[in-house]
C-alpha cells in the first residue's frame, strides 16, 4: 500500500515519521503528474510546492490554523493530503474538485483564489479576525514570486507590518511566474547567495578579523553578532524587514527537515513573519523543470516524452491571428505599442516582442498599471494596445473609467478569454467583461464571429479616435479565410447573415453560429429565421434594431456574458426608450458563477448551443401566437 492511501487529512501526515516523507514527496508527484497528463492542469508550480506543502501540514494544525495558496495553482499536493486523494482523478472535470482552493470544496480550503496577490490581504483580515474572536491560532499565506509584481501584495505587506498582524507569509520563489518575471522587484528578490558561498565567505574574513593584533577577538565576535543585519542587507530580507516583518530566509524549499525546523521555530512568533523559501518550479519533471512556462498550464501530455497528445490539424487560434495581426499593424504604423501584464506568450504577443522590442512593455502581474501607462502613452501619440485576459481585466475598472474613458485616450484593449474558458472555472471565465464596459462613456465595444473579423475589427480600433475594446474567445477559430489587407469596419453597424421572416436571431461574437445552426434547425420546422451579427455592442446599430423592432416579430438576442447590464439589456434599452414593443427574449449567462467544464457542455446549460436556441425560439413563437 501506498503512503499516500494511508493519509485521509492532515492529522495522517502527522503520525508519520519526518524520514518517510521524501517518500510520501514522490509519490505526491507521481500521482499529480498522473492526473494532468490525462486532465490537463497546473502541474510545474505544483510540483514545486510538494516538500513545502507537506512541511506546513505537519507543523501547522490546519483547519484551525488557516492557509492560504496564493493563485491556487500550486494546491494539488494540498488538496491530495486534506481529504481528495480519491476524487483526485476528478480534477477540473465537470461535478469533479476544482483547479483551484474553494471555500465550498474543503474546510482546509480557506480563502478561494484564481487570481494573484490576494492571499497577504485575506491572509490578515483572517489574523485580525482571530485576534478580535480571542482566537490564537495562525493564518499561512503562501505567495508566489510571480505574485510579487502586484500592488496589492505590498498593500498588505504595509498594512500587516503597522498593525502588528498575527501572520506568517511564505514566500515561494521559484523565478518565474506564468512568464519571467520582470522588474526591478524581481532583480531584488533573485539576489540570493549559496550557503557554500557565504560560508567561505564567513570563514575567511572571520580568520581576517581574529588575526587583527589586540583587538582581533573582539571584532570578529561584534561581527558576529551583525551577522544577521549583514545578511538581510545582502539578501531581500532589508525590503520586508522596512515592512516591519521578520525576516527568515531564503532556503531550500526542497529540504523537508529544514522547512520543519524552521516553521516550528518561527510558529510560535506573534508578530507578521516573513518566511522566504526557494523552489524549483517543475521538480522531479524533467520536462517541467526544463520548459516550466509549457507546464504552468497544461493540456493532457505524454508521461514519457512530455509533449502534448497529439490532436488533429484545426486553424490558428483567436490568440496567433491577433498576435500576427498586430505585428501587420506595427510594420505599418510605427505608433502601435504593445503591452501586457506577464502574459506574453498567453497573450500571443511573444512574436511582437521579438520584432518590435522597444515598443513591448511586459509591466508583471500589474493589470492596473498596464492600463494606466498605455493611457499615459496614448497622450505622447501613440497607439497602446492592451492585451489581457478577460477575467484579469476586470482588476483594473478604476482605471478604465477614470485614466482612459474620462479624457478619452485612445488605448485598444485586446480581450482574449472572453467567455466560457473551460476547466480553470469561475475565476477565469470572461464573463463579465461586456456588461462592465458597457457602461463607460466613448467606449466603442466589438466581438468577432470568427477570427477574419478579428482582424477588421483590430483595424477599426486603430482607427477609432477614443478608447476601444475587442472581445475575442479562447481557442481555435472556425476556419475561415483571413484577409490581412481587409478594411475596417463601418463604425456600428451590423451585418444580416441571413434573412428571415419569422423572427430574429441578434448575436453578438461566438453565438453568431450558433444563431446560424439553429437557424437551419428552425428552417426544417417551417420556421423562417433571420440571424444578425451584431458585430458592435456599442455603438449599437439603431437604425437596423428600430427597423427589426417595428416589424413586431420575436427578437432573441444572443451573448457568451452575464445577461445583466449585457448586449441583450442593451437592446433592450433601446427598445424601451423607443418604444417598441416586439417580443425579446435574452439567451446568455445568467446571475450566477459558473463552475469549471467543458464549455460546451457550459453553453448546453445555459441554452446557448443551436439546438437550445431553437427550441427557446419555438416556444416564444408559441407564446406570441398564443
Amino acid at each position: 500500500m501506498s503512503l499516500l492511501d494511508t493519509i485521509h487529512s492532515p492529522a495522517d501526515l502527522k503520525k508519520m515519521d519526518r524520514s518517510d516523507l521524501p517518500r510520501l514527496a514522490s509519490e505526491i508527484r507521481a500521482r499529480i503528474i498522473d492526473v494532468t497528463s490525462r486532465n490537463g492542469g497546473h502541474l510545474a508550480s505544483s510540483l514545486g510546492a510538494v516538500e513545502l506543502t507537506l512541511a506546513i501540514h505537519y507543523v501547522f494544525d490546519t483547519p484551525q490554523d488557516k492557509l492560504i495558496w496564493d493563485v491556487g495553482h500550486q494546491s494539488y499536493a494540498h488538496k491530495l493530503i486534506t481529504g481528495r486523494s480519491q476524487a483526485f482523478d476528478t480534477l477540473r472535470k465537470p461535478g469533479g474538485i476544482s483547479g483551484f482552493p474553494r471555500i465550498g470544496e474543503s474546510p482546509f480550503d480557506a480563502f478561494s483564489t484564481g487570481h494573484s496577490s490576494t492571499s497577504i490581504s485575506a491572509g490578515l483580515g483572517m489574523a485580525h479576525g482571530k485576534k478580535l474572536a480571542g482566537d490564537p491560532h495562525k493564518v499561512v499565506a503562501v505567495i508566489g514570486d510571480g505574485s510579487m509584481t502586484a500592488g496589492l501584495a505590498y498593500e498588505g505587506l504595509n498594512h500587516a507590518g503597522d498593525s502588528r498582524g498575527n501572520l506568517l507569509v511564505i514566500l515561494n520563489d521559484n523565478d518565474m511566474s506564468i512568464s519571467p518575471n520582470v522588474g526591478a522587484l524581481s532583480s531584488f528578490l533573485s539576489r540570493t547567495f549559496s550557503a557554500r558561498y557565504l560560508q567561505d565567505l564567513r570563514a575567511e574574513f572571520g580568520r581576517f578579523l581574529k588575526s587583527l593584533p589586540k583587538i582581533g577577538d573582539d571584532v570578529y565576535q561584534l561581527a558576529k553578532r551583525s551577522e544577521e543585519s549583514f545578511k538581510a542587507f545582502v539578501t531581500p530580507g532589508m525590503l520586508f524587514e522596512a515592512f516591519n516583518f521578520d525576516y527568515f530566509g531564503p532556503i531550500n524549499g526542497h529540504r523537508l527537515n529544514h522547512l520543519i525546523d524552521i516553521l516550528q521555530n518561527i510558529r510560535e512568533l506573534k508578530e507578521p513573519v516573513l518566511l522566504h523559501v526557494s523552489t524549483k518550479k517543475g521538480m522531479g519533471y524533467p520536462p517541467a523543470e526544463k520548459n516550466p512556462t509549457f507546464f504552468h498550464g497544461v493540456p493532457p501530455f505524454d508521461i514519457k516524452t512530455g509533449e502534448k497528445k497529439p490532436v488533429s490539424p484545426a486553424p490558428p487560434t483567436y490568440t496567433e491571428i491577433f498576435g500576427k495581426t498586430l505585428c501587420d499593424m506595427a510594420e505599418k504604423n510605427n505608433k502601435i505599442i504593445a503591452v501586457t501584464a506577464a502574459m506574453p506568450e498567453g497573450t500571443g504577443l511573444s512574436p511582437f516582442a521579438e520584432k518590435f522590442e522597444d515598443r513591448f512593455f511586459d509591466v508583471g502581474i500589474a493589470e492596473q498599471h498596464a492600463v494606466t501607462f498605455a493611457a499615459g502613452m496614448s497622450t505622447e501619440g501613440f497607439r497602446p494596445v492592451v492585451a489581457i485576459y478577460s477575467t484579469f481585466l476586470q482588476r483594473a475598472y478604476d482605471q478604465l473609467v477614470h485614466d482612459v474613458c474620462l479624457d478619452g485616450h485612445p488605448v485598444i484593449l485586446a480581450i482574449d478569454r472572453g467567455g466560457f474558458v473551460g476547466d480553470d472555472g469561475p475565476t477565469h471565465h470572461g464573463l463579465f467583461d461586456l456588461a462592465f464596459l458597457r457602461t463607460l462613456p466613448g467606449m466603442t465595444i466589438m466581438a468577432p464571429r470568427d477570427e477574419a473579423q478579428l482582424v477588421a475589427m483590430m483595424k477599426t480600433a486603430e482607427n477609432t479616435p477614443g478608447p476601444s475594446a475587442i472581445r475575442y474567445p479562447r481557442g481555435t477559430g472556425v476556419g475561415v479565410n483571413v484577409d490581412m489587407d481587409c478594411p475596417a469596419l463601418p463604425m456600428g453597424k451590423a451585418e444580416v447573415l441571413r434573412k428571415g421572416s419569422d423572427l430574429t436571431l441578434l448575436a453578438l461574437g461566438r453565438p453568431v453560429h450558433e444563431a446560424l445552426l439553429a437557424a437551419e434547425i428552425l428552417a426544417d420546422k417551417g420556421i423562417d429565421a433571420r440571424v444578425v451579427d451584431a458585430r458592435f455592442l456599442k455603438p449599437l446599430d439603431t437604425s437596423l434594431l428600430r427597423e427589426i423592432g417595428m416589424e413586431g416579430k420575436p427578437v432573441i438576442t444572443l451573448e457568451e456574458g452575464i445577461l445583466a447590464s449585457g448586449f441583450g439589456s442593451a437592446v433592450l434599452e433601446f427598445y424601451g426608450d423607443e418604444g417598441i414593443l416586439s417580443p425579446l427574449q435574452r439567451l446568455g449567462i445568467p446571475d450566477r458563477f459558473m463552475s469549471h467544464g467543458n464549455p460546451d457542455d457550459l453553453r448546453k446549460a445555459c441554452g446557448l448551443d443551436a439546438k437550445s436556441i431553437a427550441e427557446t425560439a419555438q416556444l416564444l413563437q408559441k407564446k406570441v401566437a398564443a
